[in-house]
């Protein structure tokens, strides 16, 4: 893996470096930025000499912050090829949490609800009645059970795009469907556009695939009109217009219009639709594949999930493209996975048949916590700007100043976990921006004001901490 230059790794570390360079901050920093995922493990780091010149401070401390990292783990050094990132073997055993972190933190780098009351009512009738005709069969079915092929279909359609069952591979997941898309179209080196801010596991995929991720700004007020630096050699892109994750921005027809347009040069969008239906039927534009008619426009495949319109815990997604596209994408999948649970299918077969009544419920309950959120943060931290989300589960907050990172770090001391913005973006940046799920329970939301601006006073004053937020989210 390439490494960071010295000039870039100390405009990185420095949200950690406010009370002065010394070697504990320079050591909480990288840990800080690893954890983060900003240094991705491999990464290799400028010398000691270079990086204490970019710092200007003597060797000797840049030297005390290597041996701390290399003592924790953290960094990896050998004869003549550097120093490099690593993540000490006990953070793979819990990827949602540090080793020891009590049970009692709230994690709020899943945006997600618990399930609802069909869920299980769905996985016992699946379990008692729809499993049994099954039981006879091998129980593999590359691209899905042919009910829920069919019932994905009928709820896409409904969702006004025509959609046969032949049009539809069944994934354990959005993200599933988009690796495998990934894995299928692409090849190392090549350039995929992603929108900035994005959900980090898209680019952590493209990065995993060897890709070269391209931002495509979304700003307050939507996309920006992709230009052609942008889509030059692009071979695919992820865009989010339903309920975009993180911003909660829904796009307009016409800004679906001429998204569609500045992305002509692009072979293949796939248009991720997670959080398409929690956005009531009556404010929601054209899908985007219903939109990409016009000559020109580039192909349009569809990524979906139950994951947040339902539950996260039903790993069931979907691919909708054209069949000869989807035969490639199954085949991928054959060294992968090859099938998805039958049981977990029949669940979402049983849930899609009621999806008017279940996600009538789920937008209701969001509603509430929203607005309970969007009120609770006005009361608290006034100076925070904070925009009504129009879809999706989070608020995207600009802070006064920028310190996001640190806010995290010290939320986490306070019993909550939190994403900052740099998690989100391309380039590291967005270190003004705070996501806030609006998924914790209406009597707990002043509580968790409460944490957001002590932690935020803390970053403001306090010396940095070696407390770090997550790696992972959702």
């Amino acid at each position: 893996m390439a490494g960071v230059d010295p000039g870039r790794l100390t405009s990185l570390l420095h949200p950690w470096l406010r009370s002065g360079p010394g070697y504990a901050a320079v050591a909480d920093g990288v840990r800080g930025l690893a954890l983060d995922g900003r240094l991705p493990a491999g990464t290799r780091l400028p010398s000691e000499r270079a990086l204490a010149v970019a710092l200007g401070v003597s060797r000797t401390t840049v030297s005390a912050a290597y041996d701390v990292l290399r003592t924790e783990g953290y960094l990896v050094s050998a004869h003549g090829a550097g120093s490099r990132v690593a993540l000490p073997a006990a953070l793979h055993v819990r990827p949602d949490a540090d080793p020891g972190e009590p049970a009692s933190v709230l994690d709020l780098t899943v945006a997600a609800l618990p399930a609802p009351p069909q869920v299980l009512e769905a996985a016992t009738a699946a379990a008692a009645t729809d499993l049994a005709a099954l039981l006879a069969d091998h129980g593999m079915h590359p691209y899905g059970l042919p009910a829920l092929r069919s019932a994905v279909a009928a709820h896409l359609t409904g969702r006004g795009v025509a959609t046969d069952a032949e049009q539809v591979l069944v994934t354990g997941g959005a993200l599933q469907g988009w690796n495998l898309l990934l894995r299928t179209l692409t090849t190392p080196g090549q350039r995929v556009v992603v929108e900035q801010p994005t959900y980090p596991a898209v680019i952590d995929a493209v990065r995993a695939h060897h890709l070269r991720p391209v931002a495509l700004p979304v700003t307050a007020d939507g996309w920006d009109p992709p230009s052609s630096s942008t889509t030059r050699g692009a071979v695919l892109a992820h865009v989010t217009a339903d309920g975009q994750n993180p911003t909660g921005l829904l796009a307009s027809a016409e800004q679906r219009r001429e998204l569609l347009a500045g992305l002509r040069g692009v072979p293949v969008v796939a248009v991720d639709e997670t959080f398409a239906d929690l956005v009531p039927p009556e404010d929601a534009p054209p899908r985007l594949a219903a939109v990409a008619r016009r000559p020109g426009d580039p192909a349009v495949v569809t990524l979906g999930s139950m994951s947040k319109s339902f539950w996260a815990g039903l790993r069931v997604g979907w691919v909708r493209g054209e069949p000869e596209l989807l035969a490639r994408l199954a085949q991928a999948r054959a060294s992968l996975d090859i099938t998805s649970p039958v049981l977990d299918q029949l669940v979402a077969v049983r849930l899609l048949a009621q999806a008017d009544a279940v996600l009538a419920e789920r937008r209701a309950l969001l509603d509430e916590r929203r607005d309970a959120l969007l009120a609770a943060l006005a009361r608290g931290v006034p100076d925070w700007v904070v925009r009504p989300s129009r879809g999706g589960l989070v608020l995207w907050v600009l802070l006064p100043t920028p310190g996001a990172t640190l806010l995290a770090a010290h939320a986490l001391d306070l019993g909550v976990r939190l994403s900052p913005g740099p998690r989100f973006t391309v380039d590291g940046t967005g270190d003004r921006w705070l996501r806030v799920p609006f998924t914790t329970p209406v009597d707990g939301v002043a509580a968790l004001v409460d944490v957001l601006r002590e932690a935020r006073a803390r970053a403001v004053s306090a010396t940095p901490t070696d407390r770090t937020p997550a790696r992972w989210t959702a």
